[in-house]
């Protein structure tokens, strides 16, 4: 895309199609506002309103709505669609290619806030705090005939052994907080991907960790990656930490291991379908020792500060004519 092509179309419409998922009116906006000269900003948009708010726009910011082949085909003066995440299968990027509209991403921008959802996770789990709330709450500790309760076993960190699977941005920032608590780190080989020297197969990790953390991309290798056959390794104290992406665990299959005290615990933060309009088996009440939270690990004020100011940068670049994060 050439400068002076990229600057000509400044004059055409910036719609940010669901602003609702990032923004709870406690942002500046001001880097956005002021990387365009004219925005439309939605807080949602349902699947049947996606194509007619494209249609006259010149660049197009989405979190989550899904932009496919008819779409960005519709969108006749359409050059720039801005992913406000890191993940980009929510467009159709064949597709854009085809069309030459530049597609761009955000990464690194939740870094802090996922390390620590993930340990307030293993935290909460290790430290038994939802049964130690729940237990006062009933009043034990009132009826207790000593000072403390002592009902659920804590366990302690340091000496425990942490299993990562996905040693990117994320899993690097679990493993230097692990190494801070006195962890042992082991690192799973990258599902589908070439021996890489260090790192163990999956078969061979899950029986040593105490805790699994997912940070892997949902690719066909990794899709159900933690079944009933990867549960089955684990130590029955074992805790599973996903803040990745649902569709990696096989969600039936960790119910079951959670309701026969299989596994120690989970904490999981996502789930295959968000939000779960029709269910899940995670949504069972009362499962033990489960810890679950709606898609929250990258959402703290910071990290979604970050992520508009990125979007806001990659905006500026295009319009330089600079390949800024540029995924087509």
């Amino acid at each position: 895309m050439t400068v002076s092509r990229a600057t000509a179309e400044v004059a055409r419409e910036a719609v940010v199609l669901d602003l609702g998922s990032i923004d709870r009116s406690d942002l500046d906006l001001n880097r956005l506002r002021g990387a365009w000269n004219n925005w439309t900003l939605h807080q949602e948009t349902g699947e049947g309103a996606v194509r007619e708010r494209v249609r006259e726009a010149g660049v197009v910011v989405s979190n989550k709505v899904v932009l496919d082949r008819e779409t960005l085909g519709s969108a006749t003066g359409l050059r720039l669609v801005c992913v406000a995440a890191t993940g980009t299968n929510n467009v159709d990027l064949e597709a854009a290619r085809d069309l030459e509209i530049a597609v761009t991403n955000v990464t690194g921008y939740g870094t802090p806030s996922v390390v620590q959802h993930v340990f307030a996770l293993i935290l909460a789990l290790t430290t038994r705090l939802p049964e130690y709330m729940a237990a006062v709450a009933a009043g034990a500790w009132e009826r207790g005939p000593q000072f403390c309760l002592l009902d659920f076993p804590i366990r302690e960190l340091s000496g425990l052994t942490l299993g990562i699977v996905g040693y990117g941005e994320l899993g690097r920032g679990v493993a230097r907080l692990a190494e801070a608590f006195g962890m042992r780190v082991l690192l799973a080989q990258r599902p589908g991907g070439p021996e890489q020297p260090g790192r163990l197969p999956l078969s061979q990790l899950l029986p040593e960790v105490d805790i699994l953390t997912l940070h892997c991309p949902l690719t066909p290798h990794t899709r159900n990656l933690i079944g009933a056959a990867a549960l089955g390794l684990m130590k029955p104290d074992a805790v599973l930490i996903n803040t990745a992406r649902g569709g990696i665990v096989d969600e039936s299959a960790l119910l079951e291991a959670l309701l026969s005290r299989r596994i120690g615990g989970a904490g999981v933060d996502v789930l295959t379908t968000e939000p779960p309009r029709r269910g899940n088996p995670l949504l069972t009440p009362d499962v033990p020792n489960l810890i679950l939270t709606p898609h929250v690990a990258w959402a703290s004020r910071q990290s979604r500060q970050r992520l508009i100011d990125e979007v806001a940068e990659n905006i500026v670049a295009f319009r330089r004519g600079e390949a800024r994060n540029r995924i087509v």
